[in-house]
């Protein structure tokens, strides 16, 4: 009998974790009774009581499993750990606050044994903030233009990967994962299928502007060239025309003395534009520089305090 592996990250989840172990438990013996599963909740240090109803849930079903994580590993790291912890014949990511739906897990199921390694779900519409969503479609759109890499527009990591790919993930090693990014650039022949994203259930996000432009610069940082290119040509064109200006300057002050010998109103700007186009750039490589910092540190995904329903076996060749 085939297994599945579901990963759902937490972060101060009390409300919906629960709800969403009943709702899984279900889905599977109601959809998919020939299916064993493994749930494994990862939490990034919650400071509710979400550790503490994950271990009551552990404690009835061993086939539920937790990871707590020793301190916020941030949103990238922690579920990409908790994918390389699977044992199942495939793994499927979601969020724990239920605004990727349940009722998705049957049908990347079915493409699953249609023969795609890698199924996973595309927002075509939200019951989230419009504005935002807006928002989020024109960073898609335009990371997409800019990626040397084919990036998926309104892909948020929900889906399912084979274990094939999950062992893909395993040898890359990267300290700094973009799952996003991976699954366009590595990833196997795929299936997409559309969905709408539901609000969440309970509780609030821990989203917000810093970690929103997190994800959006290490996207850009990573698979985008443009912020480099743009900095070399932009700053030569800015050199070129700053030479010609002040050339013409110099002759006309040397032609006309008495009307340029006060006249330094233009260098004043010219030097206040170039300024602030040199501190943009000297920031936008210093992104770039952050996320080559952190990958040559080598430091681990997440160091982990406990975890929960691993056999001796699992628990031996489970840390990274």
């Amino acid at each position: 009998m085939k297994k599945i592996s579901i990963v759902v990250p937490c972060y101060n989840e009390e409300a919906n974790v629960g709800p969403l172990r009943d709702a899984l438990v279900e889905m599977f013996h109601r959809d998919l009774p020939g299916y064993r599963y493994e749930i494994l909740f990862i939490d990034n240090d919650s400071q509710d009581r979400t550790r503490e109803i994950l271990r009551e849930m552990c404690a009835q079903d061993k086939d539920i499993k937790a990871i707590f994580n020793a301190k916020n590993f941030g949103q990238f790291n922690s579920p990409y750990y908790g994918m390389l912890q699977t044992t199942g014949d495939c793994t499927i990511l979601m969020a724990a606050d239920f605004q990727d739906p349940v009722e998705m897990i049957p049908k990347y199921v079915k493409e699953w044994e249609n023969g795609y390694r890698i199924v996973i779900g595309i927002k075509k519409s939200s019951q989230e903030n419009k504005v935002m969503y807006w928002l989020r479609g024109c960073y898609y759109k335009l990371i997409k233009k800019l990626s040397d890499v084919e990036q998926i527009e309104q892909f948020t990591g929900f889906g399912l990967y084979d274990r094939k790919f999950i062992q893909v993930l395993r040898d890359l090693d990267d300290p700094t994962p973009f799952l996003r990014g991976i699954v366009a650039e590595l990833g196997f022949r795929r299936k997409e299928i559309p969905y709408e994203q539901p609000r969440r259930k309970a509780g609030k996000t821990s989203n917000n502007f810093y970690k929103l432009y997190d994800a959006a610069m290490l996207s850009f940082t990573s698979y985008t060239k443009v912020g480099l290119r743009l900095a070399t040509i932009f700053g030569s064109i800015c050199s070129a025309v700053s030479m010609v200006v002040a050339l013409v300057y110099l002759v006309l002050k040397l032609l006309y003395w008495d009307r340029f010998a006060a006249g330094m109103a233009p260098l004043l700007i010219g030097m206040c534009f170039l300024g602030s186009v040199q501190i943009f750039f000297i920031g936008l490589v210093g992104e770039y520089v952050l996320t080559i910092n952190s990958r040559v540190m080598r430091r681990p995904l997440v160091v982990e305090e406990e975890r929960i329903n691993f056999d001796t076996e699992e628990e031996n060749g489970g840390d990274l």
